[in-house]
């Protein structure tokens, strides 16, 4: 919004600063951090009265769960989604098409995700929502986004997959690319939901996550960049940068709260959105593939899950003590704050070797 204050610039003077995504998303970022401390603590006590009994803990969780974690409030995404999508609109383009897909994700993952809190605070279950339903909609907003992204993709790049490394490889998917693209929105959200399990250990992956996709967004939205990288041209992503810092700026105002011993939990609410968000990042910037390494901490948590099931149901037996994996690590004695930093370190890992794929060609 505040971007068309540099309309009545004459180029030297402050206004003139409002034109730079730079500028913008630094100050996108203190924006949605000074939200974030403003009304993090009467969003807590709001929730504490609202919420009697806080979060169900899962009886067949790890034991310690019931007497450390019982009690606290969650929905507390509903702090980051307030300050990121009022920083983001605050501070981005309102013309640029990526801008609103990402809101729309955002929104419309935080909306599914909100309707699976609510069922769990007002039944005392850890049930929530039925699976179906939470897919059904998911897969829609998915969709959408999917075909919002074709649709305002280069021509020469529309429907195609581009590949990390090999420069001039692209797999035309043709129609199949709006389906791709929903499995990898749909995928992130839910990959990003079950990481959530341990006090801070969600949030920091995806900030980390955001930074990076946001320094790529920048970069295949500039043509100097990417003529001296070799990469994609996909233009109007720069401003896709504002959002990654507004949701970093929301997510280290939650993580001050999130923080062992954690006062709020971001619940569905906020990791079914910043999990959707992320997929939405990647197929904007047709970087999905990518993702899959930046991510690929994520990658790890859903996929423990999905063998220990299909395994279980084949054989009777478990591979991991309990999943997700970060469960696991707790059940060989692992102290939590071990299990989430050591994640977090992970991730960053992860997120270097995603961002070398830029200059590796």
């Amino acid at each position: 919004m505040l971007y068309w204050l540099s309309t009545f610039s004459d180029g030297g003077d402050v206004l003139n600063l409002f034109q730079y995504i730079t500028f913008r998303s630094g100050a996108a970022f203190f924006t949605a951090l000074i939200f974030g401390f403003v009304f993090g603590r009467p969003l807590i006590d709001l929730l504490r009265k609202r919420q009697r009994n806080g979060q169900p803990i899962r009886a067949d969780g790890p034991e310690g769960h019931v007497l450390t974690k019982s009690g606290t409030p969650t929905m507390g995404g509903v702090l980051i989604l307030g300050a990121l999508l009022f920083s983001t609109l605050l501070w981005g383009r309102l013309d640029n098409p990526y801008v609103w897909m990402l809101l729309f994700v955002t929104v419309g993952f935080g909306a599914i995700g909100f309707m699976d809190d609510y069922a769990k605070v007002t039944k005392n279950n850890h049930a929530g929502l039925s699976g179906k339903v939470r897919l059904l909609i998911g897969f829609t907003i998915a969709g959408i986004a999917g075909f919002w992204a074709a649709w305002f993709h280069p021509v020469e790049l529309t429907g195609q997959l581009a590949f990390p490394v090999f420069k001039n490889v692209l797999l035309n998917l043709g129609i199949l690319f709006v389906p791709f693209a929903m499995i990898v929105i749909v995928g992130a959200a839910n990959a990003v939901n079950l990481t959530d399990g341990l006090d801070g250990l969600a949030i920091m992956p995806v900030m980390i996550a955001s930074g990076t996709l946001g320094v790529i967004a920048y970069t295949v939205g500039r043509v100097d960049f990417t003529e001296y990288l070799d990469v994609h041209y996909v233009p109007g992503t720069g401003e896709i940068l504002i959002f990654c810092s507004a949701l970093i700026g929301g997510g280290l105002g939650f993580l001050w709260y999130n923080a062992p011993p954690a006062a709020v939990f971001m619940g569905d609410t906020g990791s079914l959105a910043l999990g959707g968000a992320l997929g939405a990042i990647a197929v904007a910037i047709k970087h999905e593939l990518v993702l899959a390494i930046v991510g690929g901490l994520f990658v790890v948590e859903a996929l423990s899950v999905i063998v220990q099931v299909l395994y279980f149901k084949r054989t009777g037996r478990r591979v991991f003590l309990m999943a997700p994996i970060h469960h696991h690590f707790e059940k060989r004695g692992w102290p939590e704050a071990q299990i989430v930093i050591r994640f977090w370190i992970i991730s960053l890992i992860l997120a270097l070797i995603g961002l070398a794929t830029l200059k590796l060609r």
